[in-house]
């Protein structure tokens, strides 16, 4: 779950980075529109991955107690 969310998140930050620097939203683009059933799916599982990603942030790993 971790990896399909960070994959997720990943690919939402790279379409920001598009709407960001060129006002082209590539998600929008390929499935027909920001309006478009499939990109407001997209764009709920990439927001949803986004707040799954938040817990991330407080797990404790081996290599968190290092430092």
């Amino acid at each position: 779950m971790n990896k399909v969310s960070l994959v997720l998140v990943i690919i939402g930050a790279l379409n920001w980075l598009l709407i960001g620097l060129f006002g082209y939203d590539l998600v929008g683009a390929i499935f027909g529109g920001q309006m478009a059933i499939v990109s407001r799916i997209i764009y709920v599982l990439v927001g949803l991955a986004g707040l799954w990603c938040i817990s991330l942030l407080f797990q404790r790993t081996p290599a968190m107690n290092n430092g």
